[in-house]
């Protein structure tokens, strides 16, 4: 059965409805392209048991004809999810060992619907990065390569990244605070969605920054997107932040039909020293979708500048407060102290042993923000320049733009510990296209649209209205069809 592993999520479900395959064999064949793909450190944590007895329970419900749209089908789940009987450590050593006995709302809507989980998928530390550098486990690499060197699958959720670019998996899950779904999927060629704030239930996620933090799927096509996002959503009463909205089928909406919808180039996005590949990229995106039959038009969101130290003073903030609850006592591992030492002491050797620097820094930000002293100087500043940029893309879609387009990156992937000696502005500047979505509530998808010179894939990214991911989706769809970008990563490893 080789080969099943790189299928998409449709064509399995429709192979798997028609009897010409099972979840079983289909599930199999993952677990064993997980053993051959040890090298991309995707998987972290590999759940046989778990994922053998969902197949068999999916293989059941197909034969009796109760088989939701994932019934059966095998995919990974980011660390930052809870899942009873599989670790969940947030790619963290202070939460070392700890086996929830809970499940994420979002994990377990996929697991009703059907799907198989086949175990928990590297990524940066409480999702704190953009290169999955920061890990306890080590990085997950780039299923794609740059001649001999191995390049980053982009962060947060770069295992999810790999694994379904490295087809180890038929998709996964992943989480957006700034990027880190539609970055790394840009990274690896595939699709990426993150849905408006609110969309899909944060209960159960370890949390990074409560008012960012929405979890997406990541997939090998708009279609699987569709499908597996659908899955995910829905009103939770566990997540005060959870909306109360129906869940539309994403996947009925996928016409292709974007005749005379406006799509918006904003202006302020054309940077400084943007490589002109990138710029090429999203000039043909844009005739792309002119020649579906929309129309393109040029905007102007004048507060983008300000994003990125925006959320860079928002974000610190609100994981200062929420890691602050991992200190060895309340929560999480806690570090050997002799008796001589006091509770000052453990608290200390706790987090500083516990938490890696870059998790460090972020709290230690978003300490000095809170203070008292510089309270209204950062964080209630930076809380009224989010308000701006939220109302700029308001500003947009009443003047009637259906969604706007913009480069994923402002690169292909890079070389694994180019950036970490530099200063850690330029780390965070891979995410200058994708927070101001974060910071306005907004979706947005990462479509794979081309490659640059060197062979690397490329991403574009489309940003809609909120509760409009269905519009969206179809957006995104015009363009795939449209982009035709069919390579795939050569197998090396």
């Amino acid at each position: 059965m080789a080969g099943l592993n790189s299928l998409t999520l449709f064509k399995a479900r429709d192979l798997l409805r028609k009897k010409e395959l099972t979840s079983l064999e289909l599930t199999e064949t993952c677990l064993s392209a997980i053993e051959e793909g040890t090298k991309l450190n995707a998987f972290v944590h590999k759940a046989v048991d778990i994922a053998l007895d969902r197949a068999r329970a999916a293989d059941a419900r197909l034969a009796t004809g109760d088989a939701p749209e994932m019934c059966g089908l095998p995919i990974g789940i980011k660390d930052l999810f809870c899942t009873t009987g599989a670790p969940s450590q947030a790619a963290s050593k202070i939460l070392e060992g700890f086996i929830p006995e809970y499940e994420s709302t979002v994990s377990q809507k996929l697991a009703d619907a059907g799907a198989v989980m086949l175990g928990k998928l590297n990524m940066d530390e409480f999702a704190m990065g953009s290169s999955n550098e920061t890990s306890v486990y080590g990085n997950a690499i780039n299923p794609w390569r740059d001649k001999d060197q191995e390049l980053t699958p982009g962060g947060s959720s770069g295992g999810s990244a790999a694994a379904v670019a490295g087809d180890l998996c038929l998709a996964a899950t992943g989480t957006d605070t700034g990027g880190s779904i539609r970055q790394p999927a840009a990274f690896t060629g595939i699709v990426g969605i993150k849905p408006t704030y609110g969309r899909c239930s944060r209960w159960g996620i370890v949390a990074f920054a409560s008012s960012l933090d929405q979890a997406g799927p990541m997939t090998k096509s708009v279609r699987d997107a569709a499908i597996m996002l659908e899955a995910m959503c829905g009103h939770d009463a566990k997540d005060s932040t959870s909306a109360d909205l129906p869940v539309p089928n994403f996947e009925a909406a996928l016409t292709g039909d974007i005749r005379n919808k406006k799509i918006a180039i904003p202006k302020e996005y054309r940077m400084d020293g943007m490589p002109a590949e990138i710029e090429k990229l999203w000039s043909d995106g844009a005739d792309m979708l002119r020649d579906a039959g929309a129309k393109i038009i040029d905007v102007s969101l004048p507060h983008t500048k300000y994003a990125l130290p925006s959320y860079y003073v928002i974000a610190p903030a609100e994981a200062s407060s929420n890691l602050a609850r991992y200190d060895g006592v309340r929560y999480g591992r806690r570090a050997q102290i002799d008796t001589s030492e006091g509770i000052t002491q453990m608290y200390e050797k706790t987090r500083a042993e516990g938490f890696g620097s870059e998790v460090q820094r972020r709290i230690m930000i978003g300490t000095y923000v809170l203070s008292a002293g510089f309270y209204d100087a950062y964080y209630n500043r930076a809380r009224r320049v989010r308000a701006l940029i939220k109302k700029d893309f308001d500003d947009v879609f009443q003047a009637g733009a259906d969604a706007i387009l913009t480069p994923a990156t402002p690169s292909a992937a890079f070389p694994i510990g180019a950036m970490q000696n530099m200063d850690p502005v330029q780390m965070y500047l891979n995410d200058v296209f994708t927070v101001t979505v974060n910071l306005a509530g907004l979706p947005g998808i990462s479509v794979p649209a081309g490659l640059d010179q060197k062979g690397l894939p490329l991403g574009l990214q489309l940003i809609g209205r909120p509760w409009e991911e269905a519009d969206l989706l179809n957006t995104a769809y015009a363009l795939e069809r449209a982009a035709g970008f069919v390579a795939k990563a050569r197998k090396w490893w």
